[in-house]
């Protein structure tokens, strides 16, 4: 060991020494690999050695993840690699990028909490705001904590109701031209929010609010005219509002309201030509007292890792069209 290099060890309880390293110590090589320092598990204990600043962030991060590990929350790999690409970058507090607070545990005793520094941000901007905006692709939990944060705000008789809602069939809504009644021609453009909800609540408690008309699953255009008072209102995919659509509903607040705007200007489905009124909101609300913008990129995705990739891969396209895809086989 030369003399600009160091090392530490790092003493863990049983429980910390189980699932700190991960399977076959994969938690470990990420954070090597992000660090730069090179780690060691055997048995209770975990040698850190590298230079001074590689040791000291590699073992304040370790001491993250171990109170995770004794708050009972499970130390994933994906948590594990983002909080350690931060650390090893950027010289970030680790005490920031590990995130133990939880917003929500789910009937089926699941935890539901910021993954990466922006969740955490979002989370902050809704508990704080009137009216917070998510934009960003697919992928980064924006409808999916926004509905943890509304079934809390619930169930602490903090509102009187949650008003679930997105455009149905793209912008149009021409919900005339489906067969069935209005709620078999909603159900497969509201399914996300569904499934996003029956995941936070067990399913039969979910059926009874909604019964009740405590929960609200509908599309946008049945917004029209009302006054939404005492109530957490989520509209999703807003990215496929017009700006008319977009202003009736940001007009329905009421008293005592909150509501929650998420979606990915990336992925319109609006007409060619049709300014969407989620990019419009962009322009013309922010600076509002009462009113958040957060903004995720693809280092926010807490899906499949692949998923990552794909929107990197994307982005890089959308960066450089000059390049059109190839048709083989297929009619120009």
């Amino acid at each position: 060991m030369d003399e600009a290099s160091e090392s530490k060890d790092v003493l863990a309880d049983s429980d910390e020494a189980i699932a700190l390293p991960g399977s076959r110590d994969e938690n470990l090589r990420l954070i090597e690999r992000e660090v730069g320092a090179d780690i060691g598990a055997r048995g209770n204990e975990i040698r850190v050695r590298g230079t001074r600043e590689q040791v000291a962030r590699a073992t304040d991060l370790l001491g993250e993840l171990m109170k995770l590990v004794r708050m009972g929350h499970p130390v994933t790999a994906g948590e594990v690699e983002y909080a350690a690409r931060l650390v090893g970058k950027a010289g970030a507090d680790p005490s920031k990028v590990v995130f133990s607070e939880v917003v929500l545990v789910t009937d089926r005793g699941k935890p539901v909490k910021p993954h990466t520094q922006t969740q955490r941000e979002y989370v902050d901007a809704i508990a704080r705001s009137d009216l917070t905006f998510a934009i960003g692709p697919a992928g980064t939990g924006k409808t999916y904590l926004a509905m943890a944060m509304a079934v809390k705000a619930l169930q602490e008789r903090r509102t009187s109701r949650l008003i679930l809602t997105r455009p149905a069939l793209e912008a149009g809504e021409r919900l005339g031209f489906l067969p069935g009644d209005v709620q078999a021609k909603v159900d497969p453009y509201l399914r996300p929010l569904f499934d996003a909800l029956y995941d936070m609540m067990d399913l039969e408690k979910a059926q009874r609010t909604l019964e009740r008309g405590t929960i609200e699953v509908a599309p946008l255009a049945f917004m029209r005219g009302r006054t939404l008072n005492d109530s957490f209102i989520i509209l999703d995919e807003a990215q496929n509002t017009t700006p008319e659509q977009m202003k009736m509903f940001l007009t329905r607040l009421g008293f005592g309201s909150k509501a929650v705007v998420t979606g990915d200007i990336t992925q319109t489905d609006l007409p060619r030509g049709q300014v969407s009124g989620l990019n419009q909101v962009r322009e013309i609300l922010p600076g509002i007292l009462g009113i958040a913008f957060i903004y995720f990129s693809d280092q926010d995705v807490v899906r499949h890792e692949l998923v990552q990739r794909i929107i990197q891969a994307y982005e890089k396209l959308e960066a450089n069209p000059r390049h059109e895809p190839r048709n083989p086989g297929g009619r120009e």
